[in-house]
């Protein structure tokens, strides 16, 4: 019997003369050892189709024509797929799709990674498919739900700085850094058997306004949400952290990765 196939979302980036569509091995290691599951990347071509609000090129009927396009490919890859993972990145959520101008332009975008996983996220979730997101994904759940987010939460009153020293080795970026509290009988309380666990930080960025239909899993000491879930969605998971660095030497990241894995079996099991 094949694997789970889990689509996982890359990143746009620039490297030297040439644009690339990129996904980092950690995330996509994660999804095969952790999980157990065939990841699947997806290039971020939602920017070729363009945002309602900033469009990417072309006329206004070529517009509409290839986000037709690009939602009827979404809609072809979720029939293949048992499960969605969405990693994070250095890039940040566009402001403008919650609302807001950006506060500082100099930090990394991603238009073309947001015009493709927010109408993802909405259609995975529409059918039912697991969903596990990490730090950006985390982020990308709750905007493409109606939240909003936090863009410097170091500069918000009361809440701690989260981000890690980059320059420092990964293995102290990555390092744990603060505990969190588990919600008490929520989703990831049953799946990790814990009320508290350490976790890694490496985000400037987070929940401001949870969305509609998500509820909390996990806080920071500050209060700010560490995780969520969807209401009603068979296996929907986001997490602020990184539980995909070295998943197989650490037993909560493993359980994590596990039951996202055993959900997207039972997916792929399931009769239609």
């Amino acid at each position: 019997m094949r694997h789970p196939i889990v689509l996982v979302p890359s990143c746009s980036h620039q490297i030297g003369p040439h644009p690339y569509y990129a996904a980092q091995h950690k995330y996509v290691d994660a999804v095969a050892k952790g999980a157990a599951c065939t990841p699947v990347i997806v290039p971020a071509l939602g920017g070729l189709a363009g945002d309602a609000r900033q469009p990417a090129w072309g006329t206004s009927d070529n517009r509409h024509s290839c986000q037709s396009d690009f939602m009827t490919n979404i809609a072809a890859l979720l029939d293949m797929a048992d499960g969605v993972m969405l990693t994070g990145s250095p890039s940040n959520v566009h402001a403008s799709l919650y609302g807001q101008d950006v506060r500082d332009p100099a930090l990394p975008q991603d238009r073309a990674r947001d015009a493709t996983t927010l109408p993802l996220i909405r259609a995975a979730l529409q059918r039912g498919l697991p969903l596990l997101a990490i730090c950006r994904g985390f982020q990308e759940v709750n905007v493409a739900l109606g939240g909003t987010l936090h863009q410097a939460v170091h500069d918000v009153p009361g809440m701690n700085d989260h981000r890690e020293n980059k320059d420092a080795p990964l293995e102290q970026q990555y390092a744990p850094a603060h505990k969190v509290a588990l919600q008490a009988g929520g989703l990831l309380e049953r799946l990790l058997d814990v009320r508290d666990i350490m976790v890694n930080s490496l985000h400037g960025q987070g929940i401001a306004r949870l969305a509609p239909g998500l509820q909390v899993e996990a806080v920071a000491g500050d209060g700010l949400v560490e995780a969520f879930s969807v209401a009603g969605a068979p296996f929907a998971l986001a997490v602020q952290w990184h539980p995909e660095w070295q998943v197989a030497d650490n037993p909560v990241s493993m359980r994590l990765f596990t039951a996202f894995g055993d959900a997207c079996r039972a997916q792929r099991d399931r009769i239609p």
